[in-house]
């Protein structure tokens, strides 16, 4: 178990981290418990009942937060030909296809996300060892290997969030800024839960959202109460 500053204790003091709350109060919970000097990023994690192991079973996605993250995301993308000036009139970082592989090649990864035209994904594929480790590399079913290039630099830029289950079943999504308040990490959250529940694999049997809990960078996280979610989807 992972000894806590005393920062830490002191934000936690009356507050049972084993009661479940409901959205808005474990929302605010969760910034009113921010101890740092920094702005921290909310993040939510949601146990699934699915087995990943079984690709029918994985849920993995892509949605653009109506209120953004909160931060500059650096956008590198690889194709050719006049989609490189699309990229760039989008506001791409580093656009290019042999020359930005051989940049990745030599140990450069001053980008947050990667997109791909189709016709490029056979070079893309020899940094996939580089880039699929960070969570970079491309991929059709989130929309990041695409000839609509302006489309997605333009969504991630905005805020578009990637999401992908993993081996424990877990699905781990940023919302924003504990500057953001309450109201916008609940749009953010409402709109991600939006998208979770529509990939909803046929496969998976029982309850879906089996658990969740919001927490910041540095901070504890609370529970949230199952049966709530659905209303608040509803809301």
């Amino acid at each position: 178990m992972p000894k806590h500053g005393k920062n830490y204790r002191k934000a936690i003091e009356g507050h049972d981290l084993q009661l479940r709350y409901g959205l808005e109060e474990a929302v605010a919970k969760s910034l009113g418990a921010s101890f740092t000097k920094f702005d921290e990023t909310v993040d939510v994690a949601i146990r699934l009942g699915v087995d990943p192991k079984y690709s029918d079973q994985m849920v993995r996605g892509a949605v653009t937060l109506p209120h953004g993250l909160g931060k500059s995301v650096r956008v590198a993308v690889f194709c050719k030909g006049e989609k490189q000036a699309e990229a760039r009139d989008a506001g791409a970082d580093a656009v290019g296809a042999e020359d930005l592989v051989a940049r990745v090649k030599e140990g450069w990864l001053e980008f947050d996300a990667a997109v791909a035209t189709p016709d490029v994904m056979a070079l893309v594929g020899q940094i996939g060892r580089v880039l699929g480790p960070r969570g970079l590399m491309p991929n059709a079913k989130t929309g990041s290997v695409t000839f609509d290039v302006a489309k997605v630099v333009g969504e991630l830029k905005a805020g578009r969030v990637e999401f992908k289950v993993d081996k424990a079943g877990v699905l781990h999504a940023p919302l924003g800024k504990v500057s953001f308040g309450p109201e916008k990490i609940l749009g953010n959250l409402k709109a991600l839960l939006e998208t979770v529940n529509r990939l909803k694999p046929t496969a998976a049997k029982g309850t879906y959202m089996v658990s969740m809990a919001v927490s910041t960078t540095m901070g504890p996280g609370f529970k949230i109460d199952m049966p709530q979610v659905k209303k608040f989807l509803e809301g």
